[in-house]
């Protein structure tokens, strides 16, 4: 007989991994989709790039590009000593997406090119085409940037300039070592420490024996840190019979021997790993002068100048990117019964990134700005360029170590973890306030601009002064900074160059960014209504303008 009780059917086990209140991935997205970005870019006299900087805004927020970059820092640059043979070769092996990143860049104009480039306003337009591509990854904006500042250091002698000028201001990128007059374009390095002496280059030991052929000379001695081995040229300093001076070594000779470069070995880099940072060996190495004997810090500080305006560029990128990835991840994650972006303590935090992230911006297209027309003849934009650029480099290199803690702080846990992207992001942030020399050895250059070139402080006074009137903390602040100026010395360069950058970005915000913007900005970081972190914005401050300007939501 049947049984009359209903059969129990066994029910499918519930999931346990069904993923709710997680963001969708943020690519594709567009990087230029940046009000500071865009409007410093026409107001500094790029406005024809806007077109071409949106196509690689686009670009380097495709889902293809962002794989690029992580798979460049994930599969990291080896060292080749030898080949199978036992010849020495001193090559280093790339990843694939490593040569997509800067065939890209170098397309896209982010090398040398816009020192090809007559029209007013070429450098800002390179400029700003870092601060969007530079959203894939920062390591490959190294080799871009030294190939850029390599040109006018090269200018100082006009035989070499002929020759190689062509080839580091091409838009074409070929990996490999050959004669450099062979290929389509070139890549440029640069070798100035040296393990004893660091910064202190004057102490360099690094030997330049002339060869008896006009220009020519055998270079002898170690350097410590030599980013992008596999670059075509270098230019490098050591001592020839008339003192320290500058040297272009190719890695490749005219008749296609290989030139002495001996990689010792690749630096075990915090960040910045996608890059290969080398310690080469010099022994006999074929090198040509480039400028007089014993005026290398002179023709090479051209060199410099070019790559800390690249270091502050390249922190503004991190700030932006970092800020874009809190500001998705708040406008999709719910706690406490709202979203991220709606709760007020969240809001006070991003609004307060948004306003770093805006200054540093602007502050880096106002330095293309004057780079652009200084090499164009501009004597003041020379002289507020020479002071501005090591104030910037000192200032917002400094801030992006902690406004990219506090942007990955904003993800959480899902931010401790390398799927984020975010802890690669923050080993790179102190590496832009090391390279190009560190905060001190900023902070003493504009001492030493202010001690030795009487127009750099008028020209950042005449920068300032354009807002005068405009805000009554700005002007407090520059007041403070005239009567502090006089008594300026080592002890107090940090504290007195913290000011300077305060009060630039200050005065171009006021003068340029929307009210709510300038005002919160003036009344924290000058008028010391503020915390000591991110997040501490007072009562009054209109977050929400702020964050519609940083944060607009497309979707």
């Amino acid at each position: 007989m049947a049984s009359t009780q209903t059969q129990t059917q066994p029910q499918p086990p519930v999931a346990t991994h069904d993923v709710t209140n997680q963001p969708p991935p943020l690519a594709p997205y567009d990087s230029s989709d940046d009000a500071a970005l865009l409007e410093g870019l026409r107001r500094e006299g790029a406005g024809w790039a806007e077109e071409e900087i949106r196509r690689l805004g686009a670009r380097a927020g495709s889902a293809t590009a962002q794989e690029w970059g992580e798979q460049a820092n994930l599969n990291e640059p080896v060292l080749r000593t030898h080949d199978r043979y036992g010849n020495r070769v001193d090559e280093v092996d790339f990843h694939p997406s490593w040569h997509h990143l800067m065939r890209a860049a170098v397309e896209a104009g982010l090398a040398g090119s816009a020192w090809a480039d007559e029209r007013p306003g070429a450098h800002v337009a390179r400029t700003a085409g870092g601060l969007v591509w530079g959203h894939t990854e920062a390591g490959h904006g190294c080799p871009t940037s030294m190939t850029y500042a390599a040109v006018p250091a090269l200018r100082a002698q006009p035989e070499l300039a002929k020759v190689y000028e062509p080839l580091l201001t091409s838009r074409e990128y070929e990996p490999g070592l050959r004669v450099p007059a062979e290929k389509p374009g070139l890549i440029a390095g640069m070798g100035m420490t040296e393990k004893q002496g660091g910064s202190d280059v004057r102490t360099n030991t690094t030997t330049a024996t002339p060869t008896g052929e006009p220009g020519v000379y055998t270079l002898r001695g170690h350097k410590w840190f030599t980013s992008a081995p596999m670059s075509d040229v270098f230019l490098v300093l050591a001592q020839a019979p008339g003192g320290l001076s500058c040297f272009l070594v190719p890695r490749v000779l005219p008749d296609g021997s290989r030139n002495a470069f001996r990689i010792q070995r690749l630096k075990d880099k915090l960040g910045n790993r996608s890059n290969a940072s080398s310690e080469p060996e010099f022994d006999r190495t074929v090198a040509w002068l480039v400028g007089p004997e014993g005026r290398g810090v002179k023709t090479i500080i051209e060199m410099v100048n070019c790559t800390r305006l690249d270091c502050v560029m390249s922190s503004a990128t991190l700030m932006r990117k970092t800020l874009v990835e809190a500001g998705h991840h708040a406008r999709h994650r719910s706690a406490f019964g709202a979203r991220l972006l709606e709760q007020p303590l969240m809001r006070n935090v991003l609004a307060d990134l948004a306003l770093e992230s805006e200054a540093a911006t602007t502050l880096t297209l106002r330095l293309a700005g004057a780079a652009d027309r200084a090499v164009r003849g501009d004597e003041g934009e020379r002289a507020f360029r020479r002071i501005a650029t090591a104030v910037g480099k000192y200032w917002v290199t400094k801030r992006g170590p902690a406004f990219t803690a506090e942007a990955l702080e904003c993800l959480g846990g899902n931010g401790y973890v390398e799927d984020s992207g975010m802890p690669r992001h923050y080993r790179e942030a102190p590496l832009l306030s090391i390279w190009e020399g560190s905060g001190n050895v900023n902070a003493l250059d504009v001492l030493r601009a202010l001690g030795r070139e009487p127009g750099a402080a008028d020209a950042l006074f005449a920068e300032l002064a354009l807002a005068r009137g405009a805000d009554a903390r700005l002007d407090s602040a520059v007041a403070a900074l005239r009567t502090e100026l006089p008594r300026a010395d080592q002890f107090g360069a940090r504290r007195l160059v913290e000011r300077m950058a305060l009060a630039l970005q200050a005065s171009l915000l006021v003068r340029h960014a929307p009210g709510a913007v300038a005002d919160a900005f003036c009344a924290t970081r000058l008028g010391g209504d503020w915390g000591h972190s991110f997040g501490t914005l007072p009562s009054g401050t209109d977050p929400d303008a702020v964050l519609e300007r940083a944060l607009p939501d497309r979707g």
